[in-house]
């Protein structure tokens, strides 16, 4: 598992973060000049939750409907939104302005 000060040394990181597989916060490192806040992570870690949970059904429904395999298991995925995106892999995670995003190396760092 990746420790948060790393990856809030990637560009463009705003907040790093831990959750439990129910989707509460379990840790938190946020950057300095960040908007992000302790609230935001709290709600952001459900969500992600919510939204493994429903690209491991589509992937498992995607595996048996086509015989192809690969999809599942849903280690991880980035969200994007107009301002900054997420990149989660497992329970760990991090915020990313999209201006200075470097997604690959989120994953990379996620993936260590």
């Amino acid at each position: 598992m990746p420790d948060l000060d790393t990856l809030l040394t990637l560009p463009g990181a705003l907040a790093a973060f831990e959750i439990s597989d129910r989707g509460e916060l379990a840790s938190h490192k946020i950057a300095p000049d960040s908007d992000v806040d302790e609230s935001f992570l709290d709600m952001l870690g459900h969500v992600c939750v919510a939204n493994t949970s429903i690209a491991t059904m589509q992937a498992r429904g995607w595996e048996k409907l086509t015989g192809m395999e690969g999809f599942y298991p849903i280690s991880g995925f980035t969200m994007i939104g107009l301002d900054w995106s997420v990149v989660i892999c497992c329970n760990t995670g991090v915020v990313m302005d999209n201006d200075n995003a470097d997604y690959q190396a989120a994953y990379d760092a996620l993936q260590s």
